[in-house]
């Protein structure tokens, strides 16, 4: 009785040939030859219901027969696969963490047994003839190597790139008017490939980045005190403890002085009544910076200097902006 053929595994491979195929079957007693289409296999008997062969290079789709003393076999289909090409990975880069979808585009992708990032595998999510969705692994920070993987073997290699998240150390100025525009520059590490820059939820304008170590961005409007993050293809950076945060003042204004005026020798302590005087960085009688004390909001504490007899103005100057001037006399 002729030999028969029941199943094949595996029942596909490279063009180029070389996979061990276990030919299943029945009837494997003075076995002569094992062919693939026409095209004859190294092959080694195992027992009367198995055979292992070496597939030879081929195309298409051949069947496998067993000829023995008996007769020739049943044809049994083998699949010959094209080796996966890789043209493009998109992105192209991202965080340690993984967790990025990436597009891996290229020919001769479908049933992709696997994909990896160096020797890390990703997880397919989506597969077709032409591009395979996969999960990024987590990596060092460091360039990796992707090749797709299927039955007709393993891809050309293309290179990922994995990204160390950004992080920030200061901002400067940390606070600023609840009107947008203030200029703040941002200090940190891993900058370089910033993309947006924002101040809670909101995104800045402006941003430029000067250095993998600093960035600089216009604050937009906004209130109270919110997180600053940076993101990149890294990710996007988490606050260190008082590092990123940016407070909006409000507007803040001088009422009044007490007294509102002194001897032209100087040296008067003027109480300056307003509102918003907290962050007061500045105050100028005149041209002349002095002396102050921010006693609280809305009262500041500051020495008059000598001027010429007149009068002057007095402005206050915070992160929110500068005051009105208010009128200071000089006296003789």
């Amino acid at each position: 009785m002729a030999p028969v053929v029941s199943s094949l595994d595996p029942n596909k491979g490279p063009i180029a040939g070389g996979t061990a195929v276990t030919i299943n079957g029945s009837g494997f007693t003075g076995v002569t030859a094992v062919r693939f289409g026409t095209v004859s296999a190294s092959f080694t008997v195992i027992s009367t219901s198995q055979i292992i062969a070496t597939s030879p290079a081929g195309s298409g789709t051949v069947n496998v027969t067993v000829v023995a003393t008996s007769g020739t076999s049943n044809g049994f289909a083998y699949t010959y696969v094209a080796i996966p090409v890789l043209s493009s990975l998109a992105p192209g880069r991202g965080p340690t963490s993984g967790g990025s979808t990436v597009i891996v585009t290229g020919t001769n992708l479908s049933a992709a047994t696997s994909v990896q990032f160096n020797t890390s595998p990703a997880v397919i999510t989506g597969n077709s003839a032409t591009q395979i969705a996969v999960t990024a692994p987590a990596a060092p920070a460091a360039p990796a190597v992707v090749t797709v993987t299927t039955a007709g073997g393993a891809s050309n290699p293309l290179s990922y790139f994995y990204i160390p998240a950004p992080t920030i150390s200061l901002l400067s100025p940390d606070k600023g008017p609840l009107s947008a525009g203030n200029t703040v520059t941002i200090t940190g590490s891993n900058l370089t490939l910033t993309s947006t820059v924002r101040f809670g939820a909101t995104a800045a304008t402006g941003v430029t980045v000067d250095s993998d170590s600093q960035v600089i961005a216009n604050a937009p409007s906004g209130s109270g005190s919110v997180t600053v993050t940076v993101t990149t293809p890294g990710g996007t950076s988490t606050p260190g403890l008082g590092t990123a945060y940016y407070t909006y003042l409000v507007a803040m204004a001088v009422s009044s002085l007490n007294p509102s005026s002194g001897p032209a020798l100087g040296g008067t302590t003027v109480t300056l009544t307003g509102s918003g005087l907290t962050f007061a960085d500045e105050v100028r009688f005149g041209s002349v910076p002095v002396p102050f004390t921010a006693i609280s909001d809305t009262q500041i504490i500051a020495v008059a200097p000598g001027g010429a007899p007149g009068t002057v103005t007095v402005v206050v100057r915070t992160p929110a902006g500068t005051s009105s001037g208010i009128p200071y006399q000089y006296v003789t």
